[in-house]
């Protein structure tokens, strides 16, 4: 009679392994960290085709008792798991041939690359799709949807972008689009597509559990990295649940730490990463930092759950960019006059109760932020100059209204275009009119107001970074709206850094989130070299002062004194 290590039945919906020899327990743990290491007794797992396949494969080394049922019933889901993951391994090879596209316009087309990713979406129909800014990732979304059993969808993006979508899909595809409008839910006119804002969905949360909606589609997703803890986290999680098939997009997932991409997949695929509990245990080090990025990406694309192409891997890889870091000279006097509340702060952030610290940290965070950006804004208009007096386009990236004031202010013969939170629709769409048309060269923009943002590409390929933010990758959202497919020149980023104020310990702790992120999302692929060439901003430097030697009243004598010979010239 053949040895047995312990019991296994499937017991209301779940593999219940119970009455296991303890070396087997050990064995058991080792080989799947989500369970405790203090557990015993009894192990539960879901009752999915991809837990069917890895008990199938313990069982081979350690067989239990089984009733002929559930034996059959696993081995079963064994194989189903091993077909789904063939088809999806031909789906990704170079020579597939994919599914033909009814209701595409004439004219109209997908990329080999962008068929393989709709493909994959359908049969796995869950996705996370990762691709580089700029391949076409909302041609991707449009193209699923053409698919009869993703209809009628329910498309979520952020505020700015629903009439983008809605144009896109309409001049690509035949489907028909209706942009929600509102809060209170109504009666919804035939369409095959509904465009909601990430804005709306808490108020329609009541009418998602129906399952009208066969497909979601969640565009910039990390607009749910925070999971249901906010309001339209828990409509998209009941969105997500009622719908068969679920796609978001984006080349920026996770803008922090590791540990959001267990927040997106709730959306997604809510079994492949476990409980909460489960992925810390198996994956992270505390409850924000993955252990090993590079074998949690390398897990979720065996999983088919993510797929990332790069520039590169479909042939349309730009120069390198052109990484620059300037430090120019703050106002000491702006950061002299917050130093004593800063202080405070400071003090109740490591010593007060845990409410204060938290509070504390928070208006520190604030505070120092708003005067770095204040402090160093009139040394980055005149940086930002340089390039404007060149005829060269810029865009000009900060986050607080009192900076954009000064800048607007400095440059205000240069008739700045302006993107940021405070303008309507319809301004952000006449300030992109004006950039593109070469009404003006400088496009002033919030740093979290350019993702979806389409077109600047063809106007400009630099761009000055005069604040930054704490995330890696929403600088790297913001470089990706110009480097893109229609782009001609290489790009060229300026970090516009003070060594004071908040800027050292952001560009610090930028590192670490940056690590992170490429490990899950580019698994094993080694840190580039930061390509680095000041030659072109040294010319445009000389040319200025120059030009401010031999017409003072060009330079505005007084606020040029801000920077340096040395400083301006790098």
């Amino acid at each position: 009679m053949k040895k047995t290590f312990g019991s296994l039945a499937l017991v209301n919906d779940q593999w219940k392994l119970s009455d296991i020899m303890p070396h087997v327990a050990i064995r058991l743990k080792q080989l799947f960290p989500r369970i405790p290491k203090g557990q015993t007794g009894t192990y539960t797992f879901p009752n999915d085709t991809n837990h069917c396949a890895d008990l199938s494969w313990f069982l081979s080394r350690y067989p239990m008792k089984m009733s002929g049922e559930d034996h059959s019933l696993l081995e079963s889901r064994r194989e189903r798991y091993e077909r789904e993951l063939a088809k999806m391994e031909e789906i990704l090879r170079p020579d597939y041939v994919p599914s033909p596209r009814i209701g595409l316009r004439e004219g109209q087309q997908l990329r080999h690359y962008q068929n393989q990713a709709i493909d994959l979406g359908l049969a796995r129909k869950s996705l996370l799709l990762g691709d580089d800014v700029g391949l076409g990732k909302t041609y991707e979304a449009a193209g699923m949807l053409l698919d009869p059993r993703t209809l009628p969808a329910a498309v979520v993006v952020q505020t700015h972008l629903q009439n983008q979508w809605k144009e896109k899909i309409e001049k690509f595809t035949t489907l028909k689009v209706h942009k929600i409008k509102g809060t209170r839910p109504y009666d919804l006119p035939a369409a095959d597509v509904y465009l909601f804002k990430y804005s709306q969905l808490l108020g329609w949360v009541d009418t998602f559990g129906d399952g009208f909606f066969k497909a979601v589609v969640y565009d910039e997703i990390q607009e749910l990295r925070t999971g249901t803890r906010s309001g339209k986290g828990e409509a998209a999680k009941k969105l997500s649940d009622a719908a068969e098939y679920r796609l978001g997009l984006s080349a920026t997932p996770i803008y922090n730490y590791g540990s959001e991409i267990w927040n997106i997949m709730q959306f997604l695929d809510e079994g492949v990463l476990g409980s909460f509990e489960e992925f810390l245990r198996e994956w992270c080090v505390d409850d924000k930092q993955v252990r090993d990025p590079d074998a949690l990406g390398a897990f979720l694309r065996e999983q088919n759950i993510l797929l990332r192409r790069t520039k590169k891997e479909v042939g349309q890889q730009l120069p390198p960019i052109n990484t620059i870091i300037e430090y120019v000279e703050p106002d000491n006097a702006r950061l002299k006059s917050v130093e004593d509340l800063a202080r405070q702060l400071a003090i109740k952030t490591t010593v007060g109760s845990f409410m204060e610290r938290g509070r504390a940290g928070r208006e520190l965070d604030l505070l120092m932020r708003h005067a770095t950006g204040v402090s160093k804004a009139e040394s980055v208009a005149q940086y930002a100059k340089i390039l404007l007096e060149a005829d060269i386009p810029i865009l000009l990236v900060g986050w607080h209204r009192d900076v954009y004031d000064i800048w607007l202010d400095e440059l205000a013969d240069y008739k700045p275009a302006m993107y940021t939170g405070s303008e309507s629709e319809k301004q952000k769409a006449e300030s992109v009119r004006r950039f593109l048309a070469g009404e003006t060269n400088v496009f002033i923009i919030s740093l979290r107001s350019g993702a979806g943002l389409d077109g600047l590409q063809h106007r400009c390929s630099t761009i000055l970074f005069g604040e930054l933010d704490w995330s890696p990758k929403v600088h790297e959202q913001l470089i990706g709206r110009l480097n893109r497919e229609g782009q001609t020149e290489q790009i060229t980023a300026i970090y516009l850094n003070a060594d004071e104020g908040s800027d050292p310990p952001i560009v610090e702790l930028l590192g670490i989130k940056s690590s992170q992120a490429s490990g899950i999302i580019d698994p094993g692929r080694q840190f580039e070299a930061k390509h680095s060439d000041k030659s072109r901003i040294q010319a445009l430097a000389e040319r200025f002062l120059s030009k401010i030697k031999h017409n003072p009243s060009k330079g505005q004598s007084g606020q040029l004194a801000l920077f340096s010979d040395e400083q301006l010239t790098g």
